[in-house]
């Protein structure tokens, strides 16, 4: 990281036409797995204690998935770190959870310090509130929520990006929107903001108008798509689902069931009240109370699929489990 950041920073004391917007994309790998850190982080963090978050004992409804506590780990993420493996419950998740969080935030530490030289560099030569600078990834990540790690999961806490941007020619300081957006509209958005035309083929739409604090068009998405389809891989047993989210409202199918992996989970259903239940503890799939909100949610999910050309007719075993299951 600090290499790749020095390369950015040479690049950028040798100029660029000011006439001509250009994109600098700088990408830190450093974040996944094992998590590795300089040797200046080592001590970091040290004598702190962090906070466990209340679900870090309470895995998904499925009882699927790879955490951090004993018995919902078959990715061994405790002996991994070297947890004493006969430590019991709650001692060992204690152990695994601290060492797994100071081992990730002293890895970020870099990427948030390198960072920080890329904006001290603009500063210094005069042309940090001339840059747009967009900082983000390509999905959140579990940290003990819900028992898990990794990511894959359409709980929030995956499923939610991290989306920072700096422009203080447009964006007021601390502001925020609640506008839907995902991944398909960072291009379209960079092109706007860059003076460039958004080619037609592009699936997403630029949220340029957010940013500058524009109310949100009527025409706006109300909704978005998310799909999981890789199915139990790496030892993170994390079954293959798609599901749809609205500001309020989230519904999950796990049909359980990869294009070539014949193992298979069993199909169910998930549905979230995330105004009433934001940490999504408690599957209200079979409240009657929202029976007609999820059937409403399904039948935009079923034509969302076929707008995007997501259906899975060449795939007749998973088309079957879906056909089988979409009424449960």
């Amino acid at each position: 990281s600090d290499a790749i950041t020095g390369l950015s920073i040479e690049w950028l004391s040798k100029g660029w036409d000011r006439q001509k917007p250009f994109f600098l994309m700088h990408h830190f790998k450093a974040p996944h797995d094992m998590f590795e850190n300089a040797p200046r982080y080592d001590r970091y963090l040290r004598d702190v204690e962090i906070p466990e978050p209340a679900n870090l004992r309470e895995p998904p409804p499925s009882g699927l998935g790879s955490g951090l506590t004993k018995g919902h780990e078959p990715w061994q993420l405790g002996k991994k770190l070297g947890i004493n493996q006969q430590l019991e419950e709650p001692a060992y998740g204690k152990a695994v959870y601290q060492a797994y969080l100071k081992r990730y935030l002293r890895c970020v530490k870099g990427v948030d310090d390198n960072v920080q030289r890329l904006v001290e560099h603009l500063r210094a030569m005069g042309e940090l509130d001339n840059t747009v600078i967009i900082y983000t990834g390509d999905q959140g990540f579990f940290l003990g929520e819900h028992d898990l790690m990794d990511k894959r999961w359409m709980y929030e806490e995956a499923m939610r990006m991290p989306f920072i941007v700096h422009w203080p020619a447009k964006i007021a300081a601390g502001s925020s929107n609640d506008w839907i957006i995902n991944n398909t509209d960072f291009a379209p958005t960079m092109l706007k903001l860059a003076g460039r035309e958004v080619p037609e083929q592009m699936q997403g739409h630029s949220f340029a108008a957010a940013l500058a604090g524009k109310p949100k068009p009527d025409n706006w998405r109300s909704s978005t798509y998310y799909r999981y389809w890789m199915h139990m891989a790496h030892n993170l047993e994390t079954p293959a689902h798609f599901g749809l989210r609205t500001e309020r409202h989230k519904l999950i199918f796990f049909y359980g069931a990869g294009y070539k992996e014949k193992n298979r989970t069993p199909a169910s259903w998930e549905f979230y009240d995330l105004e009433n239940d934001p940490h999504e503890m408690r599957n209200q799939y079979s409240n009657p109370e929202y029976r007609e909100i999820v059937e409403r949610l399904k039948t935009e999910l079923k034509q969302l699929r076929i707008d995007l050309e997501e259906t899975d007719e060449g795939y007749p075993e998973i088309q079957n489990i879906i056909d089988a299951h979409w009424n449960d």
